[in-house]
């Protein structure tokens, strides 16, 4: 069903949506037809209950296999929209998204509010399963590495990371071309974890905004200092070389997950 683009309304309604994003090509739409991505199909419920068009805003793309346990997204409200109740929307996107996609609040924001150039800081997990044994029940969210990984030289190694940096050898090279690539990274950590009675090792990054394939890039130069193919210091000499070549490879998408989304205090309300 076809609608007319929406005009600017009474206020915004904020989504915090999770999905697996194994089985998408992404969260933006693509211009190719048949390529399934999680704006796509947000947007097509969307509009099937509300009866008009929507654009969507999110508070970062991720790529095709990544997925999200927080990812916001915003659009103009229109009055109406404003009244519904929360009940009713999560029942709603229930019924009308597949099952590896779900909306799990509902907020309301002022005019104008973006889920993208209101946010203050962006969380992403990854997870590694560092073990000879094949994971089984997390097979989908986590990069297997047979080799077991050496913690503490990762921990030292990752140090350099923290506070405003040119990311330029962590991103994807065509995405940074005529663009800027200076980021600030909050705050990291690496932690052990059991989840299904599996071990893993956890990679928590934040930072105001990231670029294409920053995170998981940081993962695999991670990892070969974790593997002991690269001294700790490695990862701030490739930081300083603002050179991809320099950097480690690109983990996996697999392992990657959208966790988190800070936006000033007061902004967001959530639905009655």
């Amino acid at each position: 069903m076809a609608f007319d683009k929406q005009e600017a309304g009474e206020g915004t309604i904020v989504l915090r949506v999770a999905y697996a994003g194994g089985a998408y090509s992404g969260f933006a739409e693509q211009p190719q037809p048949g390529v399934r991505t999680i704006a796509g199909e947000l947007r097509r419920a969307l509009e099937a209950f509300l009866r008009r068009g929507v654009e969507l805003t999110c508070a970062g793309r991720t790529d095709a296999g990544v997925h999200a346990l927080s990812q916001y997204v915003s659009f103009s409200a229109e009055a109406a929209d404003l009244k519904i109740p929360a009940r009713r929307w999560l029942r709603a996107m229930d019924a009308l998204l597949p099952r590896d996609i779900a909306v799990n609040a509902v907020f309301h924001a002022a005019p104008g509010f973006s889920a993208r150039f209101d946010a203050e800081a962006r969380t992403y997990v990854y997870r590694i399963a560092d073990r000879p044994e094949r994971p089984v029940l997390t097979r989908d969210r986590v990069w297997w590495l047979r080799t077991p990984l050496d913690d503490g030289a990762m921990r030292e190694a990752m140090g350099c990371l923290v506070g405003e940096h040119d990311f330029k050898s962590f991103c994807k090279v065509a995405s940074a071309v005529g663009k800027p690539t200076c980021r600030n990274v909050m705050e990291v950590g690496l932690s052990r974890a059991c989840e299904l009675d599996e071990e893993l090792l956890e990679f928590t990054i934040t930072g105001n905004a990231f670029l294409h394939s920053m995170v998981r890039t940081i993962v695999g130069t991670l990892a070969e200092v974790g593997q002991g193919r690269r001294e700790p210091g490695w990862v701030a000499e490739a930081l300083a070389a603002c050179d991809r070549a320099a950097a480690g490879p690109t983990a996996p998408a697999d392992g990657l997950v959208f966790r988190a989304v800070r936006y000033p205090e007061g902004s967001l309300t959530p639905a009655p």
